[in-house]
């Protein structure tokens, strides 16, 4: 799944699960937030998450994160 992500998308899915609001990702990444919210619901639609808890489960499943 997470491969089949733009490369902004995977920007802000790593930004997702460390918890950052859209406004603090969208300084991180240069962006406004509305962008945020425009490639934030790419990946949950591409993801089939509902929430940023299930984005964090698939990133530790990914092997993305560790306990």
């Amino acid at each position: 799944i997470i491969e089949s992500f733009t490369p902004r998308e995977k920007e802000v899915f790593d930004e997702l699960i460390t918890g950052a609001p859209n406004k603090v990702i969208a300084r991180s990444l240069d962006i406004s937030p509305r962008t945020v919210e425009f490639y934030r619901s790419k990946v949950f639609k591409k993801s089939g998450s509902t929430s940023v808890a299930e984005l964090v489960r698939l990133a530790f499943v990914a092997g993305l994160i560790q306990p």
